[in-house]
């Protein structure tokens, strides 16, 4: 590797590994100067029995998304299933509404005295359904909120697998089925393994939904610290904690995914893989993409339309939502742009030069998403303020905590492609006198470019919706969508946070469509 490249792709990764590892710094120091009193918290039996519940809300989060993201993966990949770009966005969508949001629609909906009990009592005199609230109702918010991480995933792996160990399997006389479980799954290991570590890791995260569904977790217990004592030292050592749960996830996450490769066999242009007729399947098939779709998207939609049209029956005032908007899209797309070229370079380090030191980096980037949010901010509010003055308060440190909150999105998806492109295509590169840099620009990227769109697209709809660091970090009267709508369900004006939620919803679904619609017909 020249001296140029190096500095190319190792310069890039190690600073987003150092932005990551602030955070960390600034709970070490915390702690430190606590001293013991924050450990006998932490081996409190309250506390432990907590870590178990958001163990177990992670597991069992993390193996029903991936039930529900793979077939639809496969479905809108390689089947014929009729309007699949239109199903990929929308299946996509529900990535973009905040997890806070979907608990209260879910409640309001479903749960006592929700719309569904007053309608089945008015018509079937139903006056009692199971409740919602606990673990199923944070199983199934938290679920529906977060599979779009892995249907992106194991999407963008299916448009790269080869497709010739498929048909020969299929010569050789398996059926659809076997070929499937035998050669296809394998291969998407790596993306199963990337999207449910961030389905994992979202699920420990988050505090919203679980605390709206009175299910206790460890980021609520941190929560609770930060907002009843002035004394962080609790809560900062609990954080650390979450920061073991991170690496014990990722040790797990390693060894699914192992050492294996899975690029292609044949070198030169990607082949796309056969069209698959699904012939009386297809009416079933449909019927599975609109279940989910009407539960994590329609379900909250309609809900969110009930309160609008209700507050302007009620004549409730609705503001000019031009400005959040505007800053909501920019701020997401600079963030998008930015994470996605710190998360290219130290993809391609750990995928083409494995070491102790590139292995370390792209680890170490899971970390900050797995913190919450308020711990990132918090941290980036004491690095501001003492070292970097001239960017504090503005939309500059903000986009610099984005990419240490959502930098594992882009690495694992461009990891995820970057895996199926054959070494050899840039070896004959080299060889036939290409330098480094063209080799990446003209070879690498255009071969990795599904990861590239569906890194892009992830770090583009979860910032839409982002919100502590938005509250903490952005410039003074800076407001987005996600703000707005905070600032009304907190003082529970519900009318008036639909309309910027709905907006939330469809800002994000026009650049999700644009993306998919030019990735199919690039290929």
């Amino acid at each position: 590797m020249r001296v140029s490249t190096a500095l190319m792709l190792w310069v890039p990764s190690l600073t987003a590994s150092l932005l990551v590892l602030l955070p960390m710094s600034y709970l070490a120091l915390r702690v430190l100067g606590g001293g013991l009193s924050a450990w006998r918290l932490v081996f409190r039996p309250s506390t432990l029995e907590v870590i178990w519940n958001s163990g177990v809300l992670a597991a069992a989060v993390t193996a029903c998304s991936a039930l529900i993201a793979v077939p639809l993966a496969w479905l809108t990949v390689r089947t014929d299933l009729p309007g699949r770009r239109t199903w990929t966005v929308l299946i996509s969508l529900p990535l973009v509404i905040p997890s806070y949001v979907a608990a209260y629609l879910f409640i309001a909906a479903l749960g006592p005295r929700g719309m569904l009990q007053q309608w089945l009592e008015g018509v079937f005199g139903i006056t009692r359904l199971p409740t919602i609230y606990g673990f199923p109702g944070a199983l199934i918010v938290l679920t529906l909120m977060t599979y779009p991480y892995m249907y992106l995933s194991v999407r963008a792996a299916l448009q790269g697998l080869d497709p010739s160990l498929e048909e020969a399997a299929r010569s050789l006389g398996h059926t659809g089925w076997e070929t499937f479980r035998r050669i296809t799954l394998p291969q998407l290991q790596p993306a199963l393994a990337a999207g449910g570590l961030l389905v994992a890791l979202y699920t420990l995260r988050d505090f919203g939904a679980v605390s709206l569904m009175r299910y206790n977790t460890f980021t609520r217990v941190i929560y609770v610290q930060y907002k009843s004592s002035f004394d962080r030292t609790s809560a900062a050592a609990l954080a650390l904690v979450l920061v073991v749960l991170t690496l014990v996830l990722l040790v797990i996450e390693s060894r699914i995914r192992g050492q294996a490769r899975y690029h292609r066999a044949a070198v030169g242009a990607a082949r796309r893989a056969k069209t698959i007729k699904l012939g009386r399947w297809r009416w079933p098939a449909l019927a599975f993409c609109a279940s989910v779709v009407a539960l994590a998207l329609v379900l909250p939609a309609t809900v969110l339309f009930y309160w609008l049209i209700r507050g302007w029956l009620a004549g409730e005032e609705f503001v000019s939502l031009w400005a959040p908007l505007r800053n909501s899209l920019s701020v997401s797309a600079i963030a998008a742009i930015v994470t996605t070229a710190f998360a290219l370079p130290i993809a391609f380090v750990e995928i083409r030069w494995p070491s102790r030191l590139s292995r370390f980096v792209e680890r170490t980037t899971y970390i900050g998403y797995a913190l919450p949010g308020i711990v990132i901010a918090l941290a980036f509010v004491f690095f501001g303020v003492r070292f970097a003055r001239p960017i504090y308060q503005t939309i500059w440190l903000l986009i610099l905590a984005y990419v240490v909150l959502f930098l594992p999105q882009a690495v694992g998806a461009i990891r995820a492609s970057l895996l199926q492109v054959n070494p050899s295509v840039e070896e004959a590169a080299r060889s036939l006198g290409r330098k480094p840099w063209e080799v990446l620009v003209y070879i690498t990227l255009p071969l990795v470019r599904p990861g590239l769109v569906a890194a892009f697209g992830l770090v583009f709809l979860t910032t839409m919706k982002e919100l502590p660091a938005t509250l903490i970090l952005g410039p003074f009267d800076f407001k987005t969508l996600a703000t707005v709508v905070w600032g009304a369900v907190s003082e529970a004006f519900f009318a008036r946070a639909a309309a910027p939620a709905l907006l939330i919803i469809l800002a994000s679904s026009v650049p999700m469509a644009f993306f998919v619609v030019r990735e199919e017909a690039g290929e």
